[in-house]
């Protein structure tokens, strides 16, 4: 390894991880969520970084290379269109094919009447929600795969063989590219693992938001329920992606689940309460949130501040940072606030004016990192973002010397062991059949049953995880 770039990496992880803490490093660090725009600055199409990822993997590290950015996601054209395309799924516009090469790929909400849950669904996914993404939803999701009791064609079988290889080969190449974006770039990875909101899972890939808003007039108490059973399991997902050395966190992109899209009423009653336990239970476990809150959250900011300390770091897209500052400043690192519009259409003194006037708000007194508000794609101009970074570190400079060594966790207090308790544990939770099940079908066990058990769990388990990742990221 470059001695020379591994300096550079841990003064920038060290940089991040001080911001992380809502403490104050040697500068603001800068970490944009760049995805289309590497491929502008590679010299690629949109479709060639969304259907090869080693094209987007290449693009981020040339992107990397160039620019002066502590830290940055593996690729941030997170969904590959090649799995996508594998499984048949319906709800994607994928660039080349459904929409033009250089347009980034899009989703494809479905109607209200052909949802993939319909509305009297709710009980099923109450029981067995693992069961019913597998039985219901995917086959209604997927063009290739077959519902239960239909005919089983090969197209069927090879589409879920398919999807999975290729998802794990996908997943298995991410801390390669960590390792590379360290030794050849000197950049951190910006967040490890993926989370999203009961409320949100519903609205995005289940009843679609006109069905869940109806849902809540007609049928709340199915709604609330529904949010609850999925707890558990998508607090197992976040888990089971974190950054084992805690320092970086999970990544939380947030919907419609804030005023206008539901009443305040409605985020009191069934969003709130079903996610604010599960960031308090990863917190308690040593695991710090990003709210990357697109749109406009500040009706719901001084709710936010209920959090424990430190727990979550909240990025500010069409939110006032002015008040989210006060509101969340004084507990929680905040990033974000560079106007995408600036960045992609902007003057250079425009560009310089937004990045002082983001610096001047909110990173003062330190607990901030430098980003667009919103995720960069590829209208945003290479020339602007060099501004940007170069405004930064010159304007943002708190008077320390970087520090070239591994930080502690962000969470270095008290790590719980065990199961949530903010919740009820679910044993299915992480199982698509749980051990106990599974050993009643056996005939008899004549050797070691711990060694039986381990095996299955961990080969259950990538049955489990394949079907809730279809669901969350793609």
């Amino acid at each position: 390894m470059n001695p020379s770039m591994e300096q550079r990496y841990l003064e920038r992880l060290n940089r991040f991880v001080t911001a992380l803490r809502n403490e104050k490093p040697d500068c603001v660090p800068i970490r944009p969520f760049a995805a289309e725009f590497v491929a502008r600055y590679a010299g690629y199409t949109c479709q060639e970084v969304t259907h090869d990822f080693n094209k987007a993997f290449d693009a981020t590290r040339k992107t990397l290379s160039d620019f002066d950015w502590d830290a940055a996601p593996g690729s941030m054209v997170y969904v590959w269109t090649g799995l996508t395309q594998a499984l048949g799924l319906r709800y994607y516009g994928i660039p080349g094919i459904d929409v033009p090469p250089d347009t980034g790929f899009q989703y494809l909400e479905p109607p209200a009447n052909q949802s993939f849950m319909r509305e009297d669904e709710y009980d099923q996914l109450i029981e067995d929600p693992t069961a019913f993404l597998y039985n219901v939803w995917l086959p209604r999701a997927s063009r290739a795969i077959e519902p239960v009791g239909g005919t089983v064609t090969a197209n069927h079988n090879y589409a879920l063989v398919k999807g999975a290889m290729a998802m794990m080969n996908y997943f298995n190449a991410f801390p390669v590219q960590g390792a590379r974006m360290r030794e050849e770039c000197g950049t951190a990875s910006a967040i490890s693992g993926i989370f999203k909101a009961p409320f949100d899972i519903i609205g995005d890939k289940l009843r679609g938001y006109e069905g869940l808003t109806m849902d809540m007039l007609v049928q709340p108490e199915k709604v609330l329920a529904a949010c609850e059973a999925l707890m558990p399991h998508l607090y197992q997902m976040a888990l089971s992606g974190a950054d084992p050395d805690g320092h970086v966190p999970i990544g939380f992109w947030m919907h419609r689940g804030c005023v206008p899209f539901i009443t305040p009423e409605q985020f009191r009653s069934h969003y709130w309460p079903t996610l604010k336990p599960i960031i308090e239970e990863l917190w308690a476990h040593g695991h710090q949130t990003m709210f990357y809150a697109e749109g406009n959250w500040d009706y719901h900011l001084d709710t936010f501040a209920e959090l424990p300390e430190r727990s979550i770091l909240f990025h500010v897209d069409r939110s006032n940072l002015e008040r989210a500052h006060k509101s969340l400043g004084h507990k929680f690192c905040l990033s974000g606030g560079v106007p995408n519009t600036v960045l992609s259409y902007g003057s250079p003194d425009e560009v310089r004016d937004a990045c002082k006037k983001v610096i001047d708000i909110a990173a003062r007194d330190g607990g901030f990192i430098m980003d667009a508000s919103a995720i960069l794609q590829n209208d945003a101009k290479p020339e602007n973002l060099r501004i940007f970074t170069e405004c930064t570190r010159e304007y943002g400079q708190y008077g320390g010397s970087p520090r070239a060594e591994m930080p502690p966790r962000v969470n270095d207090g008290q790590i719980a062991d065990g199961p949530p308790r903010a919740f009820p544990p679910d044993p299915r939770a992480g199982a698509c059949i749980p051990w106990e099940h599974y050993k009643n079908e056996l005939p008899s066990l004549t050797g070691d049953e711990a060694i039986v058990k381990r095996v299955w769990q961990e080969v259950d388990g990538l049955g489990y995880i394949f079907i809730w990742h279809c669901l969350l990221s793609f």
